[in-house]
């Protein structure tokens, strides 16, 4: 009988783990196929999603993003948030908006998680035009 239960608690705990994004991710640029970044994504107080560059693998052209419109506008890329506002719903992180510091627009966002991997969808509108990136967890 306990074996049952510690098999149920270790597969619930997984289940659990599999659906969550926090953590570090190793950016996969999805034109050139390179590692970029290290984003960190974490749960604020409000239940929603955010994440910030914590590293950069590739010395951009800028390290300020001269090209945001917005209160991200000549700020550092490194400790900058380009996530932000997401909310879980059922297998996806959704709601919220990502920034590419590159080009300075902000893209409405969807997240899934599968296994070390994160599918990171950018989009305007409708999610059918936009990007996906693969992004991998970083231990």
């Amino acid at each position: 009988m306990n074996k049952v239960l510690l098999a149920f608690a270790l597969s619930f705990i997984g289940v659990l783990s599999f659906a969550q994004i926090e953590g570090k991710w190793k950016t996969i640029d999805d034109e050139t196929g390179k590692a970029k970044s290290i984003v960190e994504v974490w749960k604020k107080a409000d239940g929603k999603y955010y994440g910030k560059i914590s590293q950069l693998l590739i010395k951009p052209e800028h390290a300020n993003c001269i090209a945001c419109k917005d209160d991200r506008k000549n700020k550092p890329l490194v400790g900058m948030e380009i996530i932000r506002g997401l909310k879980k719903e059922g297998d996806e992180f959704t709601g919220g908006s990502i920034t590419d510091p590159k080009n300075g627009k902000s893209y409405k966002c969807t997240i899934t998680r599968d296994g070390n991997k994160l599918n990171v969808r950018g989009y305007m509108g409708i999610s059918i035009i936009g990007r996906t990136q693969t992004w991998q967890k970083v231990d």
